[in-house]
């Protein structure tokens, strides 16, 4: 059992560590009294690595990159060690960074990866080039997550898809561009996806077109586990869930939302349905 004064003693340096951080960060570092006045050295100094790579690591890849490898030797070899890439977290926060310079950060971590990249996420920014030099670096990814990224193409995805045999997870969020035919073309390129989530805000129209989607998965995703969709203004009916249950056998959830908050759940152990329409 983990004693509680050691994990006060750890909650006591990361404090320590952040405002050290900060300080450097702003560059409002402390200042020394005289040439000759002893410098307490830094508090992560004794710091086992692993801790430190965790702390590192919750900062995220742009703070990495542009700040936390600068501050010292230690950090700086903490920071490119390619385990620390694995998994990549890139967002465009605001003003703070422009999407080219995020582009160029973002190849720079999956260089740094060393062609390990498991998992990565993209908010906000990227475009078709960005996501073809990740697939021809990053064969072993397993999860990929999109948000917003508007001036990415469904041909784009689908032909990236092509490099990621492994990928078990992806998540589309926000994409209006992402169309039937890519979901179709992803899913033939990916048989090991277990975990797939397509949320779209533009509106479907006509009552149970949802439909459309929920049987092309099903003819092109058979490993599936978990299935999360959301069209605005659209419902889905027993239909689709009905295809859902036949062409992946080993599914366990199945989420959907509608504009008016209708929800969708599918067990397969009992078969409960709950929102579903009537065909």
């Amino acid at each position: 059992m983990e004693d509680p004064k050691s994990r006060i003693k750890i909650k006591i340096k990361f404090d320590r560590i952040v405002t050290w951080y900060k300080k450097f960060r702003f560059r409002r570092l402390p200042e020394q009294k005289s040439p000759t006045a002893a410098v307490a050295p830094p508090p992560w100094i004794d710091l086992p690595m692993d801790v430190t790579a965790d702390i590192l690591h919750r900062l995220g890849a742009a703070e990495m990159l542009e700040t936390a490898e600068k501050v010292c030797k230690t950090w700086r070899s903490v920071c490119r060690d390619p385990s620390m890439w694995r998994v990549v977290d890139v967002k465009n926060s605001g003003s703070c960074y422009d999407t080219r310079r995020l582009g160029s950060m973002c190849r720079r971590a999956v260089d740094r990866s060393g062609g390990d990249l498991m998992d990565i996420n993209i908010e906000y920014f990227g475009n078709d080039e960005l996501l073809h030099y990740i697939s021809l670096r990053s064969n072993k990814l397993r999860r990929l997550r999109l948000s917003c990224c508007k001036k990415l193409s469904g041909k784009g995805l689908s032909e990236a898809a092509k490099s990621f045999p492994q990928l078990q997870e992806l998540h589309i969020l926000f994409m209006n561009q992402i169309v039937i035919e890519d979901v179709e073309a992803i899913g033939l390129e990916c048989s090991s996806l277990r975990s797939f989530t397509l949320i779209k805000h533009d509106a479907i129209s006509g009552v149970g077109n949802g439909n459309d989607y929920l049987v092309a998965i099903a003819k092109v995703m058979p490993n599936l586990v978990h299935l999360r969709l959301g069209f605005f203004g659209s419902t889905i009916t027993n239909k689709g869930y009905q295809a859902i249950l036949d062409g992946c056998p080993i599914v366990e959830s199945l989420f959907y939302s509608s504009e008016d908050l209708r929800f969708g759940f599918v067990y397969v152990h009992n078969f409960s349905y709950f929102g579903a329409g009537n065909d």
